[in-house]
């Protein structure tokens, strides 16, 4: 049973090197990929199963034992993003096929798409903290192939900023990891948190755990080190800012998640208020900028910005209910975010522009699609009972019974400034006069309609749903609370 950790990370792995020599045979790859993306769902869900059934799933490859040999951990917390990550990328198949175009579908997109899979699930699934930096490197080279499909000057300009903030963060990963190694003789995450643990995180462990936080940061895009993000994940084409918005943060957000609620937890007064005082900035920062702007993409992408922001409010806070509010808005917000992406890259369709004082009265030929952007931002502000007010609703519990009242201000803040950024959206894109007639429309939004509310389905089931999903991430939570579960399960101590 062991070896159906790895799966995850070799079905979309394989899938991506056969899609090599079909670059050329569109419909074949077209086909294998959506085939393969469903049957890497159905199996990532089997295993979430028995593992929430049965416990995590550990496999020590090569049979050399943790801490010795490199090991992978199918865990509760890891299982539900890749769940959620495989979910993204169905969808994200299908809105390829329509909206693509040939021309860069047959520069190996789909291969490069199953790599960023494959990076992105083994980021989640690692329990080394080595390996964890060899596929933030997958998923990051899958993403520089992705970011400049299609060649255009505003790709190339804004890859190279991407590329580059990038590249510093991955030398300064790989640099601090050696000093962690020189430090505690091992990067295997379990044996990590005992050996800080035995010697309670002392002064130049907390400098370590600061510039990981930094390298996490960065990649997760937390303020000030956002900068790079908004234009990066708004100029290329709208599946891949998708895939970019929905996942790669994500995969920083997560790594703090796993680093700072297993490994280095003996200086909270420290760590943890950095947290909460740089999450409220996060989020007042990110929506500032989403309100600065009239391209409808780089509006979405903004609002990545305080997401990420309420998602470290809860590891800052660093309570069951606050890791639990953390872990439901994760995966809410992966969801919602390539949701909004595929809506906005459908009007973009249709107008032929990005700039949103140039569309106006979409509904009167599109009510189908406006009536879902009106549900998807109500979910992303968190207007009850959908699942980014869940989320939320647990965050600010947490925040308050820990008497954190200002980030709470900020919070409820940011909440009402991100719903005024994206009802900007439908009022002005999809209210009002119309500006384009029928006839003038550049695109059709067929085959657009199914991956958003494939997507929106399983957001909504999330929200209202919360009774049924809810007790498994608060026992995600109250694990993560408790690390010595993690280290047993691992070192089988």
């Amino acid at each position: 049973m062991s070896n159906l950790a790895v799966l995850p990370i070799l079905i979309p792995l394989v899938t991506g090197i056969l899609l090599i020599f079909l670059n050329t045979n569109l419909k074949a790859a077209r086909f294998i990929t959506k085939l393969m993306t469903i049957v890497n769902l159905i199996v990532v869900s089997y295993i979430g199963a028995l593992v929430f059934q049965n416990g995590a799933i550990i496999l020590e490859t090569g049979d050399w034992i943790a801490p010795f040999g490199i090991i992978l951990v199918a865990d509760p917390l890891a299982m539900v993003l890749v769940i959620v990550t495989n979910i993204i990328a169905v969808a994200a198949t299908f809105y390829a096929a329509r909206s693509l175009g040939e021309k860069r579908e047959r520069f190996y997109f789909y291969s490069f798409f199953q790599f960023l899979i494959t990076g992105v699930s083994g980021a989640f699934l690692t329990g080394d903290l080595f390996n964890l930096f060899v596929f933030f490197e997958v998923l990051l080279m899958a993403s520089y192939g992705l970011i400049i499909l299609g060649g255009t000057k505003e790709q190339f300009r804004e890859s190279l900023k991407y590329i580059l903030i990038n590249l510093f963060s991955s030398m300064l990963f790989v640099t601090t990891v050696a000093f962690l190694y020189s430090v505690t003789g091992t990067v295997n995450m379990a044996q990590l948190a005992e050996r800080v643990g035995e010697v309670e995180q002392t002064g130049i462990l907390t400098t370590i755990a600061v510039l990981l936080f930094i390298v996490f940061a960065t990649k997760g895009a937390l303020f000030p080190l956002y900068f790079w993000l908004p234009k990066s994940y708004a100029v290329p084409p709208t599946v891949i800012s998708a895939l970019f918005g929905a996942l790669l943060t994500k995969v920083g957000v997560y790594s703090i998640l796993r680093v700072f609620t297993l490994i280095f937890i003996h200086n909270l007064e420290f760590t943890h208020q950095l947290f909460l005082f740089l999450a409220g900035f996060t989020m007042l920062f990110g929506v500032i900028g989403a309100l600065s702007t009239n391209n409808v993409k780089a509006i979405i992408a903004y609002n990545i910005i305080p997401a990420v922001g309420f998602m470290m409010m809860g590891i800052g806070i660093f309570s069951a209910t606050g890791l639990a509010g953390s872990i439901y808005y994760l995966a809410h917000d992966m969801i919602i975010k390539a949701a909004l992406f595929f809506l906005v890259g459908a009007m973009v369709v249709i107008t032929g522009t990005t700039d949103l004082r140039k569309m106006g009265g979409l509904i009167t030929h599109h009510p189908l699609l406006g009536w879902l952007f009106f549900i998807s931002a109500i979910v992303l502000a968190g207007i009850p009972p959908f699942s980014g007010f869940i989320g939320k609703v647990l965050l600010i519990r947490a925040a308050i019974e820990e008497e954190h009242f200002i980030i709470v201000g900020a919070a409820l803040l940011s909440s009402l400034l991100i719903l005024f950024s994206v009802m900007r959206i439908f009022i002005n894109g999809f209210w009002g006069e119309t500006k384009l007639e029928k006839a003038a429309e550049k695109g059709s939004e067929k085959g657009l309609i199914f991956p958003t509310v494939l997507l929106l389905i399983c957001s909504i089931a999330l929200g209202v749903g919360a009774e049924y999903f809810y007790p498994s991430i608060q026992e995600i939570a109250d694990n993560l609370v408790n690390p010595s579960l993690y280290i047993d399960s691992v070192l089988k101590e």
